[in-house]
C-alpha cells in the first residue's frame, strides 16, 4: 500500500516537473517571439486594349508565365493600316509643299516673268506709236482721214498696254522675292498637323497588340477571338508574383516591438516544415478594427495596425489569399545603463578673521 502511494506521489511529481518545464520553455519562447496572423497578398493587373476593335488572336492561357514586352493578344488592323497609308501620303505631299516654299522660285519661273515684262514693254511701245500716228494723221487731215473713235481706241489700247506692263513688273518682283514668311509658317504648321495625325494612327496600330507590362502569371483569360474589345473590358487578369507579402495585423500593445526592416519568418499550412524569410516593409499609421479574415478570436474586437511582411518565395509556392503565420524574433531588452554622477568635494567657506591663516 505504501509502495503504491509512493509511486503515485512520484508520478504526480514527475508530471508537475514536466509541466513546469514545458510552461517555462513556452513562456520564454513567447517572450522572445511575436506571432502575427494574416494572408498572402500580391498585386494584380487588369489588362484591356486601348482600341475598340475585333480580337483576332489570344496567344496565352490561364496559368501561363509571361514576360514584360510579350505579345498576349492582337486586334484586327486592316482598316488601321489603310488609314496609316493615307496619312503617310498626306505627310509626304505636305512636306513637298514646305520644301517648295523654302526653295523659292525656280530660275525658269524668274526668266518667264522677265520675258513677260519685255513683251509688255514692246506692247506699250507699239501702242504708243499707233496712238501717236493716228492722232497726228487726224490733226493733219482735220478729221477727214481718221475718226475720233479710232483715235480714242488707240489711246485706250496704249493705256491698257501700260497697265499690263505694270502688272508684269509686279509679278516679276513677286517671283524674285519668293513666298511670304506667313505662307511658309502656315505650310509648316499643316505639316506638323499631318505628322501628328500619322503618329497617332501609328500608335493605334501599335496598340493593336496587347503587351504584358511586367513579368506575371495569367490569372484569368476574360475575352476570346471574335469578341469586340474596348478600353473598358479587360482581356486578361495578371498576377504579379514579385513582390509578395503577408498582410498581417499587430495589436496596439505590441506596436512598439516592431519596426520597418525588421526580420521575419513566415509559415503556411501547406508547408508546415518550411519557413520563408521576410522582413517588415510597411506599418500603417492608422489604427483599425481587426478584419474578419484574421483567424484569432481574441483580436477580432481589438484595435490593430496593418503591417506588410514581404516574403522571399524563389520557388513561387505561395498563393494569393493563403493564410499565413508571421513570426517576429524580438530582441531581448537591454539592461539600463547607470550613469555615475561625478563626486563632488564639499567646499568649506571660512569667514571672519578666525578663519584666516
Amino acid at each position: 500500500m505504501r509502495r503504491t502511494i509512493l509511486l503515485v506521489v512520484l508520478g504526480v511529481a514527475v508530471i508537475a516537473v514536466a509541466w513546469l518545464t514545458w510552461w517555462r520553455l513556452h513562456h520564454e519562447r513567447a517572450t522572445q517571439e511575436l506571432t502575427l496572423y494574416g494572408n498572402v497578398d500580391l498585386r494584380q493587373v487588369a489588362l484591356p486594349f486601348n482600341n475598340s476593335e475585333r480580337i483576332t488572336a489570344v496567344l496565352v492561357q490561364e496559368g501561363d508565365r509571361v514576360r514584360a514586352g510579350q505579345v498576349l493578344a492582337r486586334l484586327d488592323t486592316s482598316r488601321l493600316e489603310l488609314q496609316v497609308a493615307q496619312a503617310e501620303a498626306q505627310v509626304a505631299a505636305q512636306r513637298q509643299v514646305v520644301d517648295r516654299l523654302h526653295h523659292g522660285s525656280r530660275p525658269e519661273e524668274i526668266a518667264q516673268a522677265e520675258a513677260n515684262v519685255e513683251a509688255a514693254k514692246a506692247d506699250v511701245v507699239n501702242a504708243r506709236r499707233q496712238y501717236a500716228r493716228l492722232k497726228s494723221l487726224r490733226e493733219r487731215s482735220a478729221g477727214g482721214a481718221v475718226s475720233q473713235q479710232d483715235v480714242e481706241n488707240a489711246q485706250a489700247a496704249f493705256e491698257v498696254a501700260e497697265a499690263k506692263l505694270v502688272v508684269n513688273q509686279k509679278a516679276l518682283a513677286l517671283v524674285v522675292a519668293g513666298p511670304r514668311q506667313e505662307e511658309v509658317a502656315e505650310a509648316e504648321a499643316r505639316l506638323r498637323v499631318a505628322e501628328a495625325q500619322l503618329a497617332f494612327l501609328r500608335q493605334q496600330l501599335a496598340d493593336a497588340q496587347l503587351i504584358a507590362p511586367v513579368d506575371a502569371i495569367v490569372r484569368s483569360r476574360l475575352m476570346e477571338p471574335g469578341e469586340m474589345a474596348s478600353p473598358q473590358k479587360p482581356v486578361f487578369s495578371l498576377a504579379i508574383t514579385d513582390p509578395k507579402w503577408v498582410r498581417a495585423y499587430v495589436p496596439e500593445p505590441d506596436l512598439g516591438k516592431v519596426h520597418a526592416g525588421m526580420a521575419a519568418s513566415v509559415a503556411v499550412d501547406s508547408f508546415p516544415q518550411q519557413r520563408f524569410d521576410g522582413w517588415i516593409g510597411f506599418i500603417s499609421p492608422v489604427a483599425e478594427f481587426t478584419p474578419k479574415t484574421v483567424q484569432t478570436e481574441e483580436l477580432r474586437t481589438s484595435l490593430v495596425y496593418e503591417v506588410r511582411v514581404f516574403v522571399k518565395d524563389p520557388t513561387d509556392v505561395l498563393r494569393l489569399g493563403m493564410p499565413a503565420t508571421v513570426y517576429l524574433p524580438l530582441e531581448p531588452p537591454r539592461p539600463p545603463t547607470s550613469t555615475a554622477m561625478p563626486a563632488t568635494t564639499p567646499t568649506t567657506t571660512v569667514s571672519g578673521p578666525e578663519g584666516r591663516q
